[in-house]
This record gives structure tokens, C-alpha cells and sequence, in this order.
């Protein structure tokens, strides 16, 4: 259709339209066909702070720049939708938006590709110096022993984090002949086998690998996941790539790795604080970089824009979001209804996965009491969307937490159950993995709010929120006293703790809140003590 098609087009919409909708950001022209061409909708594009009246507006389409805050849905009173073109909802308040019940959908498949074939060509151009080989010719220069490089033939490929990107980058890894060695607490040894990749631990990954490249979110779980005491753990003369999140690599970490020379080469896209700012880092010559445009290409602009717009079309037109970041359209009454039991199985779900180390399998819900009488399809999903999100390198939702979860191999199914337990109401969930089975029980009480009732078999009573140490020790005199003690001494204070034992003598855990994050070296440094068996964090 002609530029000219396109403007009667939407002069005839204007006339016509049943909704109105804004796009804030630059996107591309073809990726809004479905909107600019539809017969109901009227499309403005123009950035919100211009707009005189943005009551009028039933839908708001924006990518990173336009910061969707609680002020600005305070004056888009009639706005049932926030379509985010692209994956990270960052600036969007999505807590805001869910208490509006407006629905905030994003475009999680359209820069998967471009965003392979990006860390694939930095990869190649790293090891084949083709950035520095380039500038030098440019320069006037002609020095062809300066830039001998090295094959992709025969090195070992270690993919951190193995969601839609990793797995492309894995497949094109092959075609050049690449062992690939894989960590993801999702990847079981059957899906690893079936993709042709080998499944492997982070430190195995860390030993063994010739280049790494991460493709996981960025938490309080990944944040620095390669640092000092994991680069140490690398071969010399390892390659680190980063095309996924700023913050993954150390930038300190990588710098002193960099100047010893036990970092050959780094490959960087994305960086802890952006625009990129540490000229030492980018001034290293065995450094290449790009401007966070890991996902900028002609395809996925138009890609991420066409999914959000049609998208927001079949929403407007009566039908469910498929990609939804928040809680799915629910009525007022249900969703105050359900709200307490939503954030409670989202909770359970992020403690579950932070606790189950190993490739998982299965998942099991069960509903007693008067939780029963509620739609727990929803809560089921948000249990599911709280486990799978601190491990998956895309956004996961409630909507599509049921296909990722089917992605990694993974089933999950709920039961309803006749029997209370002495709770008015009681969820439990059950995780299987490969060798080895973890459960934990939630509650919800009016006057008290969310708790967690049971961990593997203990009985314990404490809310699930802030910094939580997980400690399974054996019942012996002096055990806590002694933890107590060691977070004493690295300035941790206790804030509230749990204790539950099945016998007297036996194995007991304590669940212990304190006022700050504890480091993974000390967690490491409360197993010393004689009788704990393991202490993990937990952040929630």
C-alpha cells in the first residue's frame, strides 16, 4: 500500500474509529500496517508528552524510551492496554498497571534471531579480529601479522542460560563444528540429548569451555555471575562474550582478568550502565564492543512491532492476550478475590526455584480448603511464572508460563483436594526433578497475611518477603547459636527466625529473615559449621 493509500486510509479510520490508539515511540511504519490499515482504530503517533488529552486513548504502544509510570496511567483514564515493542518491560509499572487492570503485553519471540546472529557474529569477529583488522587498514595501514586469528572449529562453546537464543545460538554453533557445553537449571539430560548439546554444571561450564556466552536474566541470582571467583575458575585464554544483560560479566572482574591476559577477549553489547561510560574497558584492544543493538535489525524492528500490533488489535476486538506481562483481564470482584492467593503462589513458586538446583521435571499444585472455590487455573500459572522467571532469558508471564514451561520439558498439572489440614485454605506445590523431590505449603490468613507453612516435610511459620537464609542442619545443642554468631561477625542482622525438626535429635531446619543480602561466600562459610548440611539464600 502506497504512503498516499495509507493516509486516506487512516483519515477514513479516523472517522470510523471505535479506538484510539497512541504509539509514543519510533517504530516501524510496516510494523504498524495492521493498526494503520484496520477499520476501527484511529493511530496517533506521537510521544505521550506532547499529547494535550490522552483521556481519549483505549491502547498505548511504546518501546524502551516512553517510561509508562503510574503518573502517566493516572491521566489515560480509558487505557486497556500498554503494548510493549520488544521483550523488557523495565519502564513500564507493572504493579500500576495491574492495579488499573490495564493489561501490558510484549513481543518475547520478535529479536530472537537477530539476537542470536548478533552474539554469533561477535563471536566470530573476536576470535578472528576483525574490528582491530579493520580500523588498521582504515588507519592506512597493511599489517596482516598483527591480526592472525583463531578457528570456531574444535573450541568448546559454553551457553549459560538456554532459553530461545541459546538454543539458536547452539544450532548454529554446529554448523562450525563447536562441542557445546550447556548450564540451565531447566535443561534435563533427555531435552539436552534430543537438542544434541551436552547438559552441564556452571562449573563445568566454567573449566571446560573455550569461549562462554551468557544468555540469562539479569537477577540477584546472575548479577556478576562471572566475576572474580568465576572467571579464576576459567581456562587461560578464554573468550566472554555478553550479548544479553549488562551487569552478568563484572565489568571490574573482567578488566583484572583482562590486563593479567587470562581473558584472551571479551565481546560486549550490553554493559552495566548505559551509554557505555568506561573508556578503560572499551580501550582494552582485545575488547570489541556494539551499542546495545543486539536486536536492532530491519526484521526485528518489524517483527517486535507487527506482534504487539495485532496484538493489541485482537485485545481491543474481544479476544485474550497471548502475551501477557501482568495479571490476565479479570473483573474487580475476582481479581480482589484471587489477588491474595496470586501473589502468594508466585512467591512459593520463586522460592521453589531458587532452592531446586537440579534440571526439574514436574510440577504438582494442590488446592484444600476454601481456595478451592476460586479460579486457581490463574494461580496455578503465577506459581509457575514465579518459578520459571529468575531462570528463563525472556519475560514469563501467566499467559505464557504453560508454553515455556512445555519449551524445557517440564509438566505441571493441580488437583483439588477434600481434606483442610487445619488450614482454612492451603496450596502445595511439589517440584520433581532429576534426582530429587522439593515441596513447600502456603497459606493465606486475613489477619496475617501470606505464610509459608511447611518447607520438605518441616513445620515452620514465616512470611515469605525480604532476605531469607535457608539452613537444614542436625537438631544439636549450639548449632544456632554459633550461626548466629558467624552472621554477627560479618554485620548480618537477624530479624525474625523459624525453626521446625520432624524428631527430637534428628534433621531440623531453620529459616532465618535478615535485614540485608548475604553473600555467597558466607552462605558457603555457615556450611563449615559442624552440623549444617547446606544453607541457601533466598531473595524475594
Amino acid at each position: 500500500m502506497s504512503d498516499q493509500a495509507i493516509a486516506e486510509k487512516q483519515a477514513l479510520n479516523k472517522q470510523n474509529a471505535k479506538y484510539r490508539i497512541l504509539v509514543s515511540d519510533q517504530m516501524s511504519e510496516e510494523g504498524l500496517l495492521p493498526l494503520l490499515q484496520s477499520d476501527f482504530v484511529e493511530c496517533v503517533q506521537k510521544n505521550v508528552d506532547v499529547v494535550e488529552d490522552l483521556t481519549v486513548f483505549d491502547a498505548l504502544l511504546v518501546r524502551s524510551a516512553t517510561k509508562v509510570t503510574n503518573e502517566l496511567l493516572e491521566k489515560m483514564t480509558n487505557v486497556k492496554i500498554v503494548a510493549r515493542a520488544g521483550v523488557g518491560v523495565d519502564n513500564i509499572d507493572l504493579d500500576a498497571a495491574t492495579k488499573r487492570g490495564v493489561v501490558v503485553v510484549n513481543a518475547p519471540d520478535g529479536n530472537t534471531i537477530s539476537t542470536a546472529e548478533h552474539t554469533f557474529a561477535m563471536i566470530c569477529s573476536l576470535l578472528r579480529k576483525i574490528p582491530q583488522a579493520n580500523a588498521s587498514i582504515k588507519s592506512g595501514k597493511w599489517d596482516r601479522k598483527a591480526f592472525q586469528g583463531a578457528e570456531l572449529r574444535g573450541k568448546t562453546l559454553g551457553i549459560i542460560g538456554f532459553g530461545r537464543i541459546g538454543t539458536q545460538i547452539a544450532q548454529r554453533a554446529k554448523a562450525f563444528e563447536m562441542p557445546l557445553l550447556v548450564f540451565d537449571p531447566f535443561l534435563t539430560k533427555e531435552r539436552a540429548q534430543k537438542i544434541g548439546v551436552t547438559s552441564a554444571s556452571l562449573d563445568e561450564v566454567l573449566t571446560t569451555a573455550d569461549i562462554i556466552t551468557v544468555h540469562t536474566p539479569l537477577t540477584k541470582e546472575t548479577k556478576g555471575l562471572l566475576g572474580m571467583k568465576n572467571i579464576a575458575k576459567t581456562k587461560p585464554g578464554i573468550y566472554l562474550i555478553n550479548c544479553a544483560r549488562g551487569g552478568i560479566i563484572d565489568e571490574q572482574a573482567l578488566k583484572h582478568y583482562l590486563a593479567s591476559g587470562h581473558v584472551a577477549g571479551a565481546a560486549l553489547d550490553v554493559f552495566e550502565e548505559e551509554p557505555a561510560t568506561d573508556r578503560e574497558l572499551i580501550e582494552f584492544e582485545q575488547v570489541i564492543t556494539t551499542p546495545h543493538i543486539a536486536a536492532s535489525t530491519v526484521e526485528a524492528q518489524l517483527n517486535v512491532a507487527s506482534q504487539v500490533s495485532e496484538e493489541v488489535l485482537n485485545f481491543l476486538e474481544g479476544e485474550p492476550a497471548r502475551n501477557s506481562i501482568n495479571l490476565p483481564t479479570l473483573s474487580k470482584e475476582v481479581y480482589e478475590k484471587v489477588k491474595p492467593y496470586y501473589e502468594l503462589t508466585k512467591k512459593m513458586g520463586n522460592i521453589l526455584s531458587q532452592v531446586m538446583k537440579t534440571p526439574v521435571k514436574e510440577i504438582e499444585v494442590f488446592y484444600s480448603g476454601t481456595v478451592r472455590n476460586l479460579e486457581t487455573t490463574i494461580t496455578t500459572r503465577s506459581l509457575m511464572a514465579g518459578f520459571l522467571q529468575p531462570r528463563v532469558d525472556a519475560a514469563v508471564n501467566d499467559v505464557n508460563a504453560s508454553v515455556i514451561a512445555k519449551e524445557r520439558g517440564i509438566t505441571f498439572g493441580e488437583k483439588h483436594l477434600d481434606k483442610s489440614y487445619g488450614y482454612s485454605n492451603l496450596i502445595h506445590a511439589i517440584v520433581h526433578g532429576e534426582d530429587r523431590r522439593f515441596e513447600i505449603q502456603g497459606t493465606f490468613i486475613k489477619e496475617y497475611g501470606a505464610r509459608i507453612v511447611n518447607v520438605n516435610g518441616f513445620n515452620v511459620d514465616f512470611v515469605p518477603s525480604g532476605h531469607i537464609l535457608y539452613i537444614q542442619h542436625n537438631d544439636r545443642p549450639g548449632v544456632i547459636g554459633r550461626m548466629g554468631q558467624l552472621l554477627a561477625q560479618h554485620n548480618v542482622n537477624i530479624a525474625t527466625m523459624q525453626v521446625g525438626r520432624k524428631e527430637e535429635g534428628g534433621e531440623a531446619i531453620m529459616m532465618v529473615t535478615v535485614d540485608k543480602p548475604v553473600t555467597d561466600e558466607l552462605a558457603e562459610t555457615l556450611t563449615k559449621i559442624d552440623e549444617i548440611s547446606f544453607a541457601y539464600k533466598i531473595e524475594i
